[in-house]
């Protein structure tokens, strides 16, 4: 009778001698297999050859076990889950089957390439682990597998036999070196044969896929010539590239195996082909001694993948790749020391094993130099082939080949957290001894670390670099400079694992990806179209929010995916873009409301384009743009960012020839033709205002048909002005029913010659801004504080992305006291607002007068360097302008189009009798008189109620300034007022003023 036994582990005693491998002191497993494809079922038959006393463990894993036997006989004195050997030599046989029906990938686009589980089916085998009883420790294999007609296999060999047989295909395996596992691929292939240096390398392809062999193989040679140069011969007698059915990127000894849609992506031959060569030599003949760190990764994609990179020139850019994965993918939950690293579960995990370790190799290979980098590796594979070798092994053959103690350096690199944080402080230039002196200070953040940073000066006839050796928290450097330096870079080739600043952290894939916090923003309509997409980043932790659900703290607080490039949110953040070209586009910028995150754009043609490319966007982290087509991708850029941490040591002063200048007259008659023209302001210099009416002046006299459009007004009181334009109100009423005092407050005084002549010429004048009301409650507390129906009043888009405009608002916003209480994400989102309903506004006057011209008139801040009003108008109507701004500006050569130096100018007199009024209780009282004014020569007192002014109902403060305007001197005042009685009540008093 049988007895099955399943899930069993022996525990075996014998004495193995460990110190050289051979058939006597090591296991040796015969291996016999066969399959049912259709019942997804292999049967075996194991024999293990027992060469001591020493204890051996074997697992069977999820095998139902029929049959044990030791010698020929069934093995006794079983305990549970363990039988010891009264003998421990001889001849173990086991008899065993298992069902594989399935497999389970690993962590979505996360782990991509990683499956686990097996699979036996009609389209192939894939065995990697659990599918045969194992032995702790290594052995020798010899693997026999029978197979039904059609079917093609490969396992570990340097031979492989196959003969027919009644019942089917009998495949043979030998390979001649101990390893712990041996792998089983099948499926039926079309199998290409070539040689290289007596190295035989073969093709197994799917038949759909055949013509790929001949580029494969090309490449394979090119890759073991290269490592055999660099490092020792190829370690076994044959490579095959192997395709698989299942979405894998797997290197074994003598193979690699790479998944159907793997094999198929154009720069697999030139990257990961080269990566899993290298392997053969570490990994797969040096072993790795996982307790203590897998090394591994880290080398290869060194010699690999970086390599390759290096080679063409653009190391530096592979290796800011890495530091930008590590910015993007390792945040500070998921940092590890990279000793810690046995294989990667995730991106955090893989930029650390492969990336940061890779980084290591680099800096090692600096302190090493070529040469005895090279020859380390040589004598690592020399000492440690078929064995498994660790980081102190590694340390161990550079130490001997520099002649160095490298204990600071593993130790620092492997055992800690993190990577170098260093800022340059106070740059600057010093002419002492006869030369240039730049001084500087470095200043690294947290524990410091040892390094060599490498220093670039850069100057207009030349340039050097100095190695500074670091070690301190904050060191002071001092460089000699041949020639005048204009800039001081550091790192700028990225041989340093270190943070990235801003500045050199461009918006790309791995950094939507790697964020913490992501949210994927679907539309309103064709959302189907995405559905493959969304469920591929719902897998990856995305959550889910419909277009019209999401807040402006969402944006502040995530990375977004928005799918589609139409939607409102998309024209609330950037504008209206221009719709993307054929195919699938994936952009990637930064998060105009934080600068720390990113948001990607997505848009699809159709569902298939969407669908051909949803499970791949991953492949592609280092880029900012992608567009594919048909699943093919044709485009790929990303953005510009600094190349290493950058400081100007010298900016050009500007000098301008006087001779050369233009008179305002002059150029009147240039920008004549010009369909907008702004000219800027400092609000309370009346010069400024001077100019502005020249120039209108100008233009009505060459016969222009325009407008004025002003920020000094905003958009709900447009029909006020059009009454007072076209003479139906007066100027009191004017002033008062566009609360001109209370929205605008500056002297009416410096816009009334404008508006008069504006009045007597007809021209009209627009509107241009918001109402304050909603620029003070964004200002406080961000666009969500916003009603839905003052969300109405907002622009359908708007583009908040310039961040040169950003950075001088934030200047402007530091200047104020009371910053400290605001936001300022918040209070550039209101300049934004403010900006861009005065572009819609021009835009909309200038699309419904066709061949009108609109003459802007602003604060300079809102014009200078074309980013406050002109570059958002332009945006939506592409018409030419031209900006004039006062010198206060600057005087650099993209501060506007004209700069005007006007002779300071006194306002006409805006008269006054001396009151500070306040409003109380509904009532406009007299709070403060003036010592010596008009007011306290009539007899008014503090206290008075101001009730009327010849006979103008005094109901605000902004009725007692409206009042005075067009005052002149000399002209007399009646002033009614209500005083308190000396017990009780109130009593009304009427003076008469002369103004002064």
């Amino acid at each position: 009778m049988k007895r099955n036994i399943t899930g069993l582990t022996f525990l075996i005693s014998l004495f193995l001698a460990c110190s050289v491998y051979g058939a006597g002191t090591i296991p040796r497993h015969d291996l016999s297999v066969s399959f049912d494809m259709s019942e997804n079922l292999i049967r075996g038959v194991s024999h293990i050859t027992l060469p001591g006393d020493k204890e051996i463990r074997i697992y069977t894993h999820d095998l139902t076990v029929s049959s044990v036997t030791l010698n020929g006989s069934p093995l006794k004195g079983a305990a549970v889950g363990r039988f010891i050997s009264t003998d421990g030599k001889g001849s173990l046989e086991i008899t065993f089957e298992g069902i594989f029906r399935g497999i389970q990938e690993e962590g979505g686009l996360e782990n991509a390439g990683i499956a686990s589980g097996n699979v036996i089916s009609d389209k192939g085998i894939f065995l990697t682990g659990g599918w045969y009883p194992s032995i702790e420790g290594k052995a020798f294999y010899r693997l026999k597998a029978l197979l039904p007609e059609g079917y093609s296999a490969i396992s570990e060999a340097d031979a492989i036999t196959e003969k027919d047989t009644p019942y089917g295909r009998e495949y043979s395996f030998d390979f001649p070196y101990p390893v712990r596992e041996i792998n089983f691929i099948a499926g039926k292939y079309n199998i290409v044969k070539d040689t290289f240096r007596g190295i035989d390398i073969y093709g197994y392809f799917f038949p759909q896929d055949a013509s790929l062999a001949e580029t494969y193989i090309k490449h394979t040679k090119k890759y073991i010539g290269s490592y055999e140069n660099l490092l020792t011969p190829y370690p076994f007698k044959r490579f095959s590239i192997v395709e698989n059915f299942l979405p894998t990127g797997y290197s074994m000894p003598t193979f690699t195996l790479l998944g159907r849609e793997v094999v198929r992506l154009p720069f697999i031959v030139e990257t990961s082909l080269g990566h899993e060569i290298l392997h053969q030599w570490f990994g797969n003949y040096v072993y790795v001694d996982y307790d203590k760190g897998n090394w591994v990764e880290g080398l290869t994609t060194y010699l690999s993948d970086h390599l390759y990179e290096e080679q063409e020139g653009s190391g530096w850019k592979y290796r800011k790749k890495i530091l930008t994965d590590y910015e993007s993918y390792v945040s500070p939950g998921k940092e590890f020391p990279l000793r810690a690293f046995t294989s990667r579960v995730d991106f955090a995990s893989r930029t650390i094993g492969y990336g940061k370790g890779a980084m290591v190799f680099h800096m090692l290979k600096n302190i090493a130099g070529e040469t005895a980098f090279y020859e380390a590796l040589k004598d690592l594979v020399r000492a440690r082939a078929l064995h498994e070798a660790s980081w102190e092994d590694i340390k161990t053959v550079f130490e001997k080949q520099t002649g160095k103690d490298l204990a600071w350096f593993f130790g620092q690199w492997l055992d800690r957290r993190g990577v170098i944080s260093i800022t340059m402080k106070d740059p600057k230039v010093v002419f002492s001894g006869g030369a240039n002196k730049v001084s500087f200070d470095i200043v690294q953040n947290g524990q410091p670390y040892i390094f060599n940073l490498p220093v670039r000066l850069r100057s207009d006839s030349g340039e050097s670099v100095e190695l500074l050796h670091i070690e301190k928290q904050e060191e002071t450097f001092e460089i000699t400079a041949e020639y005048d330096p204009v800039e001081i870079v550091l790192d700028e080739d990225y041989d340093l694992m270190r943070e990235l600043p801003e500045a050199e952290y461009p918006p790309v894939v791995s950094r939507l990806l790697g964020d913490e916090k992501r949210l994927i923003v679907v539309p309103e309509k064709d959302r189907e179209r995405y559905e493959s997409l969304v469920a591929v980043f719902q897998g990856e932790g995305f959550v889910l929010k419909e277009e019209g659900e999401v807040k402006n703290e969402d944006i502040i607080s995530s990375s977004l995916l928005i799918l589609g490039f139409d939607g409102p949110l998309v024209k609330r953040l950037f504008g209206s873009l221009q719709r993307p070209r054929q195919g699938f586009t994936f952009m990637v910028r930064e998060n105009p409301l934080n600068t720390n995150k990113v948001i990607a754009l997505a848009h699809g043609d159709s569902q298939q384009e969407v669908d051909s490319v949803s499970g791949k966007i991953h492949h592609y982290g280092k880029y900012s743009f992608l567009r594919f087509v048909g699943g093919m991708n044709v485009e790929k850029t990303t953005d510009l960012s600094d190349r290493g941490i950058r400081a100007v040591l010298y900016e050009p002063l500007t000098v301008i020839r006087i001779e050369k200048t233009d008179k305002l007259r002059d150029i009147t008659g240039l920008i004549a033709d010009v369909p907008v023209i702004y000219v800027g302001e400092r609000h309370t210099n009346y010069e400024d205002h001077k100019v502005q009416l020249e120039v209108i002046m100008s233009l009505h006299k060459q016969g222009r048909r325009f407008a004025i459009g002003m920020e000094m007004f905003q958009r709900p009181f447009q029909h006020v002005l059009d009454g007072y334009i076209a003479g139906t109100i007066d100027e009191k009423e004017f002033l008062k029913d566009t609360e001109y005092f209370e929205r605008w407050k500056f002297d009416y005084n410096l816009y009334k010659e404008i508006i008069e002549f504006a009045k007597a010429e007809n021209i009209p004048v627009i509107a241009l801004n918001l109402r304050s009301e909603i620029i003070d409650t964004v200002s406080k507390g961000g666009i969500d504080a916003l009603t839905e129906e003052e969300k109405k009043e907002l622009p359908e888009d708007m583009d908040m992305t310039d961040e040169d405009y950003r950075e001088r608002l934030r200047k402007i916003f530091l200047q104020h006291e009371q910053s400290g209480s605001r936001d300022f994400g918040n209070f550039v989102q209101s300049q934004i607002l403010w900006d861009e309903t005065m572009a819609h506004t021009i835009n909309q006057y200038l699309g419904d007068n066709p061949g009108s011209q609109i003459v802007v008139l602003a604060g300079t801040g809102h014009i200078v360097y074309d980013s406050g009003i002109p570059q958002r108008v332009f945006r939506l109507n592409k018409k030419e302008y031209v900006t004039l701004v006062p010198y206060a500006a600057g005087l650099d050569d993209s501060v506007g189009t004209y700069v005007f130096f006007a002779e300071p100018q006194s306002p006409p007199p805006s008269m006054k009798i001396g009151v500070v009024l306040a409003k109380k209780d509904g009532r406009v009282q007299v709070e403060r008189i003036s010592h010596g004014s008009v007011a306290e020569e009539i007899g008014l007192k503090e206290g008075d109620i101001l009730l009327s002014m010849d006979g103008w109902e005094i109901g605000d403060i902004a009725d007692a300034r409206i009042f005075m305007v067009g005052k002149k001197e000399g002209d007399t005042v009646q002033i009614r007022i209500s005083r308190k009685k000396f017990l009780f009540g109130e009593k009304e008093y009427e003076f008469t003023a002369t103004l002064r």
